[in-house]
């Protein structure tokens, strides 16, 4: 009973906080500062684009770099330097037909993943009513990123994976990762209840078998856990996961952990060697008491050549109601191989 209203009172904070961000180009609702105001509280070293993001995933695709994040159709932001954003469209402008069949109520697609394989981009989302199992994982691909390109156009790929109230696991906060040994590929997903799963895919991104039991990668027995996303790095996999809790705003707890293993499917074991399967997970980052920046979780991880960086969102306690904004950090690795963060990315703005 204490799991069940723990997630029914988050799906009330996610609903009021996380799904209804776009208030910068909507009238002031009573008692919060309307445009210009809020455009003042805003921070100067965030890209003014790069707030209302929730849930970001960033990919590289000719000049820009593209951030794939949650609400209004999964929303698309691009930045020629990781600094300065700018809209670039949406994936859904509406919903897909055949998902009011399996999710009931269904107005928001929450937490994409974006990869690149095989001359298409791949990008999986997640539909789910509010406090329940009652969810699902889509795919959607595109040959281009670039919305001017004759090409560009979203194909509809349908359901990935399903979950309901009679299963111990929750199917969204897709991520994607390809073995690098047997070149197989995975998706990993999960939140809240039995934690994080993982589950093949044939080539075409498509789940290979149905009625196989998902893997267990991580659990986290009577507190909140979310958010999976696998890297491969130094002969390792790691498995990043955010604790805690997101979507209230300054209150927010999130914070990043991670685990690793030899093999893809694990077991992920911490820094202590605590197994992920019995809560294990070592700090990667969390707020202070004295930050600004909330609740920083719900991370993917970018790399180029050579350089890893760390994609997040946290919200902003110096704002009326917190709202979340896109941070970028330089992701390094000490001696031991375990992450170590570098500086963030700052736009510097006047």
């Amino acid at each position: 009973m204490l799991k069940f209203t723990t997630i029914t009172v988050l799906a009330t904070l996610l609903s009021a906080s996380c799904y209804s961000q776009e208030t910068t180009n909507q009238p002031p609702r009573p008692g919060r500062p309307d445009r210009a105001e809020m455009q003042k509280l805003m921070d100067k070293s965030i890209s003014p684009q790069a707030y209302y993001i929730h849930d970001p995933v960033m990919i590289k695709h000719g000049d820009y770099y593209y951030v794939f994040s949650t609400n209004d159709g999964i929303k698309i932001s691009r930045s020629s330097d990781m600094k300065n954003f700018e809209r670039a469209g949406r994936v859904f402008d509406k919903l897909p037909g055949w998902m009011p069949e399996h999710i009931k109520g269904i107005n928001s697609l929450w937490a994409p993943d974006i990869s690149y394989r095989d001359g298409l981009y791949y990008l999986y989302y997640s539909a789910s009513s509010f406090g329940s199992r009652n969810s699902l994982i889509g795919l959607m691909v595109n040959s281009t990123l670039d919305i001017s390109d004759p090409k560009y156009k979203w194909q509809d790929k349908g359901m990935i994976w399903e979950s309901s109230d009679s299963k111990n696991y929750n199917a969204i906060d897709p991520a994607f990762i390809t073995d690098k040994q047997s070149g197989r590929h995975y998706l990993t997903f999960g939140s809240f209840w039995g934690g994080i799963k993982l589950i093949e895919l044939n080539k075409d991104g498509l789940a290979k078998d149905l009625g196989v039991e998902p893997i267990s990668l991580a659990k986290r027995p009577g507190n909140a856990l979310e958010a999976p996303f696998i890297i491969h790095r130094h002969d390792w996999y790691y498995l990043f996961v955010s604790f805690d809790l997101c979507c209230k705003g300054a209150d927010s707890t999130y914070n990043i952990r991670v685990g690793r293993s030899k093999k893809i499917d694990g077991p992920y074991h911490d820094k202590n060697g605590t197994p992920m399967r019995e809560g294990g997970g070592t700090l990667v980052l969390a707020a202070s008491q004295t930050d600004r920046w909330k609740g920083p979780g719900h991370n993917a991880i970018f790399q180029e050549n050579g350089q890893d960086f760390l994609i997040y969102h946290a919200y902003d306690a110096n704002m009326p109601f917190g709202p979340s904004a896109l941070h970028i950090r330089y992701l390094n690795w000490d001696k031991d191989n375990w992450p170590d963060l570098g500086d963030e990315i700052k736009a510097n703005l006047p």
